[in-house]
């Protein structure tokens, strides 16, 4: 009986960026005019006019009867009643896809309130969901935080992983650009991320990755970083592993990752030992015990450059923190060690050098006394004498102890 594959019959992947809300619709506009391929796009909103303004070839309008197409007004509470409204029409949209990504902007009221609906609605179809948002600038005010803070909540309960960017830390990353283009480099975590998994999935390589191997790294894995890097020179590798690992704009690191993906891609002459030292040079980051897929390819169009691509997960809360084993802790990576450092408490030993009397190897001058050394210890044991209130010889914070 002969033996054959069904090439035509596989399918790629099906991949759909659903940008909601305002912010979450000019993120999309902006990945398409940028022209990322090998993804679909929808707007999801509940401004009519907004929706009309899309380039995304699929547009959801929610909530129609609750808001009449004016929008959610900065509440969130009515972005999610018009998301549970049109809820069939958000389901219907992404039904065919094996990942989702949700932008949006927490803090208003479409975003914040429609977002975690729209995650749910992908939950509950068992498609891998991966959440990109930003909070608010500090000046937005306390109100807006807070509705941001409760947006992301909700949504990091619907959501397999969640990246968030905060607005605030452009002002830290980025010197003389436009309000425009300061959003532009806060849509390129979300555009680079996209790509990478899309470049992961579809082109081939000398050591392959699939969809499998995303879904067994980001399924339910809580926060994520997603960075990409690319360098050429000396030092390439290294230089490129460093700024996938290192995003300024990102909450998170990849310290003690017990996910981690890595790919690296290179021009015709990448050589063995760039990718080890590379490759070292993330994992070194990562948790001992750390679930690691690796992927090479080759492309020409790179030429003298190296691009690596790094998804990290699970890297946050105590559950996934208390299960180490304790020989595990050995092998600690530079960030951690550098915190251990910091954060390590004065040795007793400078104490008992502070409390031992002092020693002397020559007589002191004739008429000078040796000035007993006196410990917090003594100062607590002494009993409180009212005469010594008038004895000005006395320091002026034993004089007053009694008060």
């Amino acid at each position: 009986m002969p033996f054959g594959l069904d090439f035509e019959s596989s399918q790629p992947a099906q991949l759909k960026v659903v940008g909601v809300g305002g912010a979450g619709n000019n993120a999309v506009n902006r990945m398409i005019q940028y022209g990322l391929k090998g993804v679909e796009f929808i707007s999801v909103n509940t401004d009519k006019q907004a929706l009309y303004h899309s380039r995304a070839g699929q547009k959801v309008q929610i909530g129609e009867k609750a808001t009449k197409g004016l929008g959610a007004g900065a509440d969130p509470e009515m972005g999610r009643k018009a998301a549970e409204e049109s809820r069939e029409a958000i389901t219907e949209a992404i039904k065919d896809s094996d990942l989702v990504f949700i932008t949006a902007g927490m803090g208003g009221g479409t975003g914040t309130g429609a977002a975690p609906i729209v995650a749910a609605c992908a939950k509950e179809l068992g498609i891998l969901t991966i959440g990109v948002v930003t909070k608010p600038f500090g000046f937005e005010g306390k109100v807006r935080m807070n509705n941001a803070i409760n947006g992301i909540t909700n949504l990091k309960e619907n959501v397999d992983t969640l990246i968030i960017i905060p607005n605030d830390r452009l002002l830290d990353t980025v010197n003389n650009v436009t309000f425009t283009e300061a959003f532009c480099i806060a849509d390129d975590v979300l555009r680079q991320g996209i790509q990478g998994i899309s470049d992961l999935i579809s082109q081939p390589g000398i050591v392959n990755l699939d969809f499998a191997d995303i879904r067994t790294i980001m399924r339910e894995r809580g926060m994520a970083h997603m960075g990409i890097g690319m360098a050429s020179g000396e030092n390439r590798g290294i230089e490129a592993a460093k700024q996938a690992v290192e995003s300024s704009l990102l909450e998170t690191s990849i310290n003690g990752a017990r996910g981690l993906i890595i790919n690296i891609t290179g021009g015709p002459q990448m050589g063995l030992k760039e990718v080890n030292e590379a490759s070292e040079f993330i994992r070194n980051f990562a948790d001992p015990g750390a679930n690691i897929i690796f992927g090479a390819g080759i492309d020409d169009e790179l030429g003298d450059a190296i691009r690596i691509t790094v998804i990290a997960t699970g890297f946050e809360g105590a559950d996934q923190v208390a299960d180490k084993k304790p020989e595990n802790s050995v092998r600690q990576t530079i960030g951690a060690m550098k915190s251990q450092r910091s954060e390590q408490k004065e040795p007793e030993v400078w104490y008992e050098r502070r409390t031992k009397k002092p020693e002397y190897s020559a007589p002191l001058p004739d008429g000078e006394e040796v000035t007993p050394h006196v410990t917090r210890k003594d100062l607590n044991k002494t009993e409180y004498n009212p005469k010594e209130k008038n004895n000005l010889d006395l320091p002026s914070f034993l004089r007053n102890r009694g008060e």
